[in-house]
């Protein structure tokens, strides 16, 4: 089963997206967009340096996100505006990847691979860090959700009952990580951060738990991977982007249907 390069790449889409979507749901809440945006990018430095090294380009990709998603963490609230920082690191770690690629003489990448995803390549030691990396990340949110949910909801309310915001964040960052490492073999670095929110903020008009929201953002990420892997087939697209254009198109079906319910609930003003 696992020969048929179409089956490798739907599972290959289902592990990212149990990953990506429930751990998508805190960086809506936590408006950590652009957090998620930073870590994708330091990925590719992180390939440079897996390639120079002749190391696992998983470990490079993970190894690097961590580094950067840990920066972030420490230096926020140094007295740097989040977004300035946070714009600065992004760009520089995705520039400084770049750059260091190009220095990569007698090794041959694919460079457009990792920026946006080659999911129809992908070997069954890939499948097996996907789903390895899905399974770990489910596994700390799991373990964490409700101390989560808490830090989330109030940092001060957090303390109160005994948990620790940075620890809780830390335990995001890895997660964030991990997800970022996985997910560079199907949608490249540039789209893993709209794999992470745009399936999260589909699901948020059509739920009214955070139970909720994760289960349905996880079924509009598998949907999103799945019909978008079909149409790439059908119309001969690239796969990341049709996989990341399916999931906008549900965003923009949920949201739509909820403000025109919205509507039609609410009574008339004469």
């Amino acid at each position: 089963m696992l020969d048929d390069f179409l089956m490798r790449a739907a599972l290959a889409g289902l592990g990212v997206a149990i990953a990506a979507a429930p751990l998508g749901s805190f960086v809506v809440w936590r408006r950590m967009a652009y957090f998620g945006d930073a870590t994708a990018h330091a990925a590719i430095l992180g390939v440079a340096v897996a390639l120079a090294f002749s190391m696992s380009v998983f470990v490079g990709a993970l190894v690097m996100s961590l580094i950067m998603a840990t920066t972030v963490s420490t230096l926020s609230g140094r007295g740097f505006a989040m977004d300035t920082l946070l714009g600065v690191l992004a760009h520089s770690a995705l520039a400084f990847g770049l750059v260091a690629v190009s220095f990569l003489s007698g090794v041959r990448i694919d460079l457009m691979a990792y920026l946006f995803g080659d999911i129809l390549a992908v070997s069954q030691g890939d499948l097996a860090v996907i789903w390895g990396g899905a399974a770990l990340v489910l596994g700390l949110l799991a373990w964490r959700w409700q101390a989560l949910l808490t830090a989330t909801l109030s940092p001060d309310l957090a303390y109160s009952a005994g948990i620790d915001p940075r620890r809780e964040q830390l335990v995001l960052t890895l997660a964030l990580a991990v997800v970022v490492a996985v997910a560079i073999k199907v949608v490249g670095v540039l789209l893993i951060a709209a794999m992470l929110i745009v399936p999260a903020a589909a699901a948020r008009p059509l739920a009214s738990t955070p139970e909720r929201m994760a289960l349905i953002a996880t079924l509009i990420a598998a949907a999103s991977a799945l019909g978008g892997l079909r149409a790439s087939f059908a119309m001969d697209t690239p796969t990341g982007p049709t996989i990341v254009c399916a999931a906008a198109m549900i965003f923009a079906a949920t949201t739509l249907g909820s403000s025109l319910w919205r509507r039609h609930r609410s009574p008339s003003v004469l």
